[in-house]
């Protein structure tokens, strides 16, 4: 994002805390309703280029979002509405991807309330992980030419009463919105609830599957070398060798057969 985005998604983020603060309950329905926004805005260029056109007023646009949405969403859905439109973005798509970000964030803050940001956080990863091991499931939820409805139809089918809830609801966005790779989004997805818990995300390659007490160790040795607690995820990639690859960021940590044997080919040429 531009300057003039990435302040305008701060202040959008400071009015979705100031909604929920001191609001029990209302998380999850801001959450779902700022994805119903997303949906009307992607179907209606001319809504969302009004929404987001700097040469009108913050404050008829404002308005604007009112007369559309006022009545059809929660006082605290609007309340974050009206002050993300009233911003000015450098583009209208940062406007509507931020309220998808705020729509997660709000997601995500509704499982934590229940305590189930943990399990929501897993659930994700490993969807990452199922898709990305599945090509025909890959490109049935990628292909652009099925309609929306059938995508959902499919996700519903595979995961309904097998996650949480809120899990499912941020995996219909992501497959009906797609704007990248679906189990990268889902990765995605997994590190903001890991970062909802002020917890480094650490994603680990390895040869084999490791057990709980090797994630465990990983997770301390990490963590004392970053100085904040680590969640691991680990996929398990046979062509290591041996071994593991361990990404933190953009830092990433070799400690592979084939990573080794790179390492020595390359002092040798």
């Amino acid at each position: 994002m531009y300057a003039a985005s990435r302040e305008a998604s701060a202040r959008s983020r400071e009015a979705l805390r100031a909604a929920l603060t001191g609001s029990n309950g209302v998380a999850a329905t801001t959450g779902s309703e700022l994805f119903a926004v997303v949906a009307v805005l992607d179907d209606q260029r001319s809504l969302r280029v009004a929404l987001a056109d700097v040469s009108v007023q913050g404050s008829a646009r404002a308005e604007l979002s009112e007369r559309v949405f006022g009545g059809k969403v929660s006082p605290a859905t609007q309340a974050v509405l009206t002050t993300a439109v009233a911003q000015d973005w450098s583009r209208t798509a940062d406007l509507v991807d931020t309220l998808v970000l705020l729509g997660q964030e709000a997601l995500l803050e509704s499982a934590a309330d229940s305590g189930r940001l943990d399990a929501v956080e897993d659930e994700l990863f490993r969807l990452g992980r199922i898709v990305s091991d599945n090509p025909d499931l890959e490109q049935a939820l990628s292909d652009r030419a099925k309609p929306a409805s059938a995508k959902r139809e499919l996700l519903a089918g595979l995961l309904t009463g097998k996650v949480e809830p809120i899990t499912l609801t941020l995996a219909e966005q992501v497959v009906t919105r797609q704007r990248g790779g679906i189990d990268t989004s889902f990765d995605e997805l997994a590190d903001l609830a890991a970062g909802r818990r002020d917890q480094i995300v650490a994603h680990a390659h390895a040869a084999v599957a490791l057990t709980t007490q090797q994630r465990e160790r990983l997770a301390a040795s990490l963590g004392r070398i970053y100085g904040k607690p680590v969640t691991v995820h680990v996929q398990v990639d046979p062509s290591l060798l041996s071994g593991l690859v361990v990404r933190v960021g953009d830092d990433v940590i070799d400690g592979s057969a084939i990573g080794r044997l790179e390492r020595l080919r390359r002092e040798l040429a």
